[in-house]
């Protein structure tokens, strides 16, 4: 996922997208430790999503007037 597609997003879709990726972590961490899991790559890969929706909804919240 790219900053671009989090920024065209309505901050409600951010939300659920957020909540999405943070129970795919869960499960992923949860395979990992169990030893299921073939890609480890993908928790890396999820953490970085997570942390650029959270960067986008930062900037945003700073750009706005207060």
């Amino acid at each position: 996922m790219k900053a671009d597609e989090i920024r065209r997003m309505s901050v409600e879709d951010r939300l659920k997208k957020l909540e999405e990726l943070r129970l795919e972590l869960v499960k992923l961490r949860l395979q990992a430790k169990m030893g299921l899991l073939k890609d480890t790559s993908k928790i890396r890969n999820t953490r970085k999503d997570i942390a650029r929706i959270f960067t986008v909804m930062n900037e945003e919240r700073r750009r706005a007037p207060r």
